[in-house]
């Protein structure tokens, strides 16, 4: 099982945007996530901070919403944070979501459009334009991403 963490604001709609286009990009992200079979989603998004995971599960289409097992954990509320990820807050939390679902040695990978939040050339980061949000020419990328794990 692959394991896909998805942040909100700047992937699923362009960050800063008018919230008459809050998810705009969906509809691209669930059409690339109807192709792929094995892949469970955790929401990484601030939004999972003020919202129960049912709240999250009902902003999404049924088969997308389907696929999300959970939320990560707040970086304020880990501890034993392995020191190389100390100053990469959502790396960290999904480093920590791994660990805690004894999926650490599964393959895994973050949709997000904040780079620094994730260790520097994380292997595991597809990196979206915030922008824009999640393209079609993403949906692609993460095809191909994730047919190599």
């Amino acid at each position: 099982m692959r394991t896909l963490f998805l942040d909100f604001d700047g992937v699923l709609h362009p960050e800063f945007c008018h919230e008459s286009r809050h998810f705009c990009c969906l509809p691209a992200l669930a059409e690339a996530l109807e192709q792929v079979q094995d892949c469970e989603v955790v929401i990484t998004s601030t939004w999972r901070l003020g919202r129960s995971l049912e709240d999250l599960r009902s902003i999404l289409p049924v088969r997308l919403a389907s696929k999300v097992v959970g939320v990560t954990p707040r970086y304020c509320d880990l501890i034993d944070i392995p020191p190389t990820l100390v100053s990469y807050a959502r790396h960290a939390e999904c480093w920590a979501w791994l660990s805690s679902t004894q999926r650490s040695h599964l393959p895994w990978l973050a949709i997000d459009d904040r780079p620094w939040l994730f260790k520097p050339f994380c292997p595991a980061l597809l990196l979206v334009d915030g922008r824009t949000g999640f393209t079609c020419e993403a949906g692609l990328q993460l095809l191909l991403r994730l047919s190599r794990m």
